[in-house]
């Protein structure tokens, strides 16, 4: 058995960023999917029923691609290096986690 006493936040901070944008970016490109579809159903129902859909649909698609890794990402890699502060912490008051690498 081998005790994990300490983990960097450092490294919390970009595995987090790391992980969480790539999430972000999966959504973002399904966000921009069913965004390009509702904005082109919306674009086909006439233009006195909702003027500018088909650009709606592709300006939403677009900033979706963009913002959601971006936003994922850095809300991710935050609480990733909060999550290793705190488990410092308790990892000093009860002696760390303890797994088995073979």
């Amino acid at each position: 058995m081998t005790t994990v006493k300490r983990i960097g936040p450092g490294s919390a901070f970009k595995i987090g960023l790391v992980t969480y944008a790539i999430l972000g970016l999966v959504l973002g490109i399904l966000m921009a999917s069913l965004s390009g579809i509702m904005g082109s159903l919306a674009g086909n129902l006439g233009q006195s029923a909702v003027p500018g859909g088909r650009l709606f649909g592709f300006g939403m698609g677009l900033g979706a691609i963009v913002f959601f890794p971006i936003c994922y990402g850095l809300i991710g890699g935050v609480f990733a290096a909060i999550g290793a502060v705190i488990y410092n912490l308790v990892a000093g008051w009860v002696g760390g986690l303890e797994v088995d690498i073979s």
